[in-house]
């Protein structure tokens, strides 16, 4: 019998790379979307996903239109302030609790490293203390203990920064903002290593610990490491590509940049979501890795794609290459 997933929050960024990795696995599922909203123009030829029409806070609503489903993935998120945060992010959790717990299904939960804080140790544990100063880093570590306490089975699975399937991360929004004029900023120091995950790996994490989810405990955490990368290893990933779609000149590199903290300390006195930005810079300073072994012990093997590949797929999704580019060019004029 097929098993029947809910994704809550599936029209972002991690819920449709989610949909997409539990449909590829063989589920049927279930995009919750609030009423009024649109499909995803990414997702309105994908006739696998069904799309749920439906209040969050209305659990029997929610309950009724899903209820063949025996997992709920938690992908919900405020927008990127500290307000939005504190008003927004403890209510969504005991939202999806509460459906888990109507469905009598198992909640699944994307954590991150901000729980840690400043003080972490470069290889972060499942055992690791959490113990994070800032705002955002308190209220993860609230919504995971949320989770724990509320008697629901449940699975945080925990990962570093986003790249890939789309746009709204770091990667594109700074990283290669510039890429095809030959830019390439960054916001730390060329040899820190930090964790990146790449979004189709996760996703498929997702999936492959959801379906060995009966062998688990009540409430169990896992870590994603995926990949671990300085700026020099990103720009040696990129450089190639750069070459290729001549956004340098032959035998040229690309222009490197530190991203503008400065500009960003001044503004964030006036605007929120930079004020977020610049509270969670230590992680751009601070040499941090996943440590995987639970995971791979449970699966296996993690998912994971060779950087040069991911790379390539990231700025082809972003329609940064110049077949992306002729694509979209072809796709606009048919319509």
């Amino acid at each position: 019998m097929q098993s029947t997933v809910l994704i809550l929050g599936a029209r972002g960024r991690f819920g449709l790379a989610a949909a997409r990795a539990f449909t590829d696995a063989g589920w049927c599922v279930q995009g919750l979307m609030r009423p009024g909203a649109q499909v995803p123009a990414e997702a309105k030829n994908d006739n696998r996903i069904k799309w749920v029409s439906a209040d969050l806070q209305d659990t029997a609503a929610v309950a009724r239109a899903a209820q063949d489903a025996c997992v709920v993935v938690h992908a919900l998120n405020p927008v990127y302030t500290h307000k939005a945060w504190k008003a927004q992010a403890l209510p969504m959790t005991e939202a999806a609790i509460d459906i888990t717990r109507a469905l009598n299904a198992t909640l699944m939960f994307m954590g991150n490293i901000y729980n840690f804080g400043a003080d972490m140790p470069a290889v972060v544990s499942e055992d690791t203390p959490q113990r994070a100063r800032t705002v955002k880093g308190q209220i993860r570590i609230a919504m995971e203990e949320q989770i724990r306490r509320s008697g629901v089975r449940a699975i945080v699975i925990r990962a570093g920064d986003f790249f890939g399937s789309g746009k709204g991360t770091w990667f594109d929004q700074a990283i290669v903002k510039g890429i095809q004029k030959g830019k390439f900023t960054y916001p730390g120091h060329k040899g820190v290593a930090t964790a990146w995950a790449y979004l189709p790996d996760l996703a498929r994490t997702f999936a492959e610990v959801a379906a060995r989810r009966d062998t688990l405990k009540a409430f169990e955490v896992f870590h994603f490491a995926g990949h671990r990368i300085t700026g020099q290893q990103w720009l040696d990933a990129i450089q190639p590509i750069a070459q290729a779609q001549g956004w340098v000149k032959p035998n040229a590199a690309l222009q490197y940049s530190q991203f503008p903290w400065p500009i960003i300390r001044i503004g964030a006195l006036f605007v929120p979501t930079w004020a977020s930005l610049l509270e969670m810079r230590y992680l751009w300073d601070k040499a941090h890795a996943l440590d995987n072994r639970k995971l791979v012990a449970l699966l296996g093997a993690e998912p994971h794609t060779a950087l040069a590949q991911a790379v390539t797929m990231t700025l082809k999704d972003l329609g940064f290459t110049k077949d992306a580019v002729a694509a979209q060019a072809t796709l606009v004029s048919a319509r």
